[in-house]
């Protein structure tokens, strides 16, 4: 069973504990800052954060980050989010103390320099130009805008060209400052390691967090999307020759206790080769290659999407086959023998992610920023067992409403692509 503790020498950290049988190790720092806590004028600035976390410290270049991670073997990441960010290291068991010293040193000291910061600012301005270019980015990002209009989750995280330009160096300074703290953070450590050892190093290494005083959190809050409004219909052209498709429905939020249904129902409709939709859209019409839906709870809403690729003369067939989906599972309760299969899939999908230190390291850190506690794999497993027939239909019903749905369209220039 994973641990919490609580670092007190660093002003409050709280850290998940969680060794277990491996060769190797996991250690991950989730800050729960993304994209939906920034200001109009600070769109995109958690995702530029993370890129300038390794780009260097007083006592290491980018170089030395790199080669102290890699040069053992090792996997070194971070990823942004609409509520999180979340920096990583994965390496060998013997590793742990380089790992925690390295972490802690670019959450605590990170330097922004002039020179890379324009440098990596061109860099994410590429990095946004190339998701661009991917019709099904595009209209994912179209359909979230559409879904959450006016609120900071219908922003991209990455912001755009025009949000980036005017930042500078000090606005990510003062970012830092008000968010990376220890009352707004999570150190998880997943893997082959002693648990007195690991305290030990993470009260030495997060320590200075302490002198970040309570009073330099940031003010700000994001406000709650609008419950009555989305926006029904958005389509773009581009030089491609599929039509892709968006479809997306506003929901609930991760403690709303129907998660666990919405999980099933979301299993049923799209979520592998024995999905409702693969067998309907691929299998029996071959009207998409590749089709799935994915349910994304945030800390009080929710998002419900499936997504598929056509060929535009079938696109309004495909939508058509997708509703039709919609509707009935809306209208009648998945059978005894579906529902047993659907859940032996989401169950033993879980259960075999956990074999790696790194789903554990992202499961125990997404759920404490998310739930405040330690939430055990058995907890999660026992919710969707839990889960009814009835239940699916009702969340179905709650979800799948003709007001909260919007739908996306990325299409093909008339006389463009061929």
């Amino acid at each position: 069973m994973a641990k919490e503790i609580s670092i007190k020498a660093a002003g409050g950290l709280r850290a998940v504990l969680a060794p277990c049988e491996a060769e190797s190790v996991a250690v991950g720092v989730f800050i729960a800052s993304g994209s939906r806590h920034e200001r109009p004028c600070e769109a995109g600035i958690s995702h530029f954060i993370e890129h300038m976390l390794f780009k260097g410290t007083p006592s290491r270049k980018p170089i030395d980050i790199t080669r102290a991670i890699e040069g053992r073997g090792g996997n070194f990441n971070a990823m942004t989010g609409e509520e999180a960010t979340c920096y990583y290291a994965h390496l060998p068991s013997e590793c742990l103390a380089e790992a925690i010293d390295i972490l802690s040193d670019m959450y605590l000291n990170s330097s922004i320099p002039d020179d890379e910061f324009e440098r990596e600012k061109s860099v994410i301005i590429e990095e946004i130009r190339m998701y661009a270019d991917e019709p099904d980015q595009v209209a994912a990002e179209n359909l979230q805008k559409c879904v959450f209009p006016g609120s900071p989750l219908g922003s991209p995280v990455a912001g755009t060209p025009e949000s980036l330009k005017p930042l500078k160096p000090e606005d990510l300074r003062r970012y830092i400052k008000g968010h990376y703290r220890a009352d707004n953070s999570v150190v998880v450590i997943v893997g082959a390691f002693d648990e007195g050892e690991a305290e030990r190093l993470l009260a030495k290494s997060f320590g200075p967090l302490a002198s970040r005083g309570k009073a330099a959190r940031a003010r700000f809050r994001p406000s709650a999307p609008d419950a009555k409004r989305v926006v029904p219909h958005i389509s773009e052209e581009k030089e491609i020759n599929q039509a892709q498709l968006a479809l997306g429905y506003r929901t609930f939020g991760i403690s709303d206790p129907r998660k666990y249904a919405a999980s099933v129902m979301d299993a049923i409709l799209g979520r592998g080769m024995m999905s409702r939709l693969f067998q309907e859209v691929r299998e029996k019409r071959g009207l998409s290659y590749d089709i799935s839906s994915r349910m994304q709870f945030f800390s009080d809403t929710g998002m419900f999407t499936v997504s598929a690729g056509t060929d535009p003369a079938r696109a309004a067939k495909t939508l058509e086959t997708v509703e039709r989906e919609m509707k009935r599972i809306c209208e009648k309760r998945p059978g005894a023998a579906e529902l047993k299969r659907t859940k032996e899939f989401l169950t033993g999908n879980f259960r075999l992610s956990h074999e790696r230190v790194t789903s554990k390291l992202f499961f125990y850190g997404q759920t404490m920023l998310a739930f405040g506690r330690v939430i055990e794999p058995a907890e999660q497993v026992a919710g969707i067992e839990a889960v009814t027939a009835a239940d699916v239909q009702a969340v179905a019903k709650a979800i799948l409403r003709p007001s909260m749905r919007s739908v996306s369209w990325v299409v093909p220039k008339k006389g463009g692509a061929s």
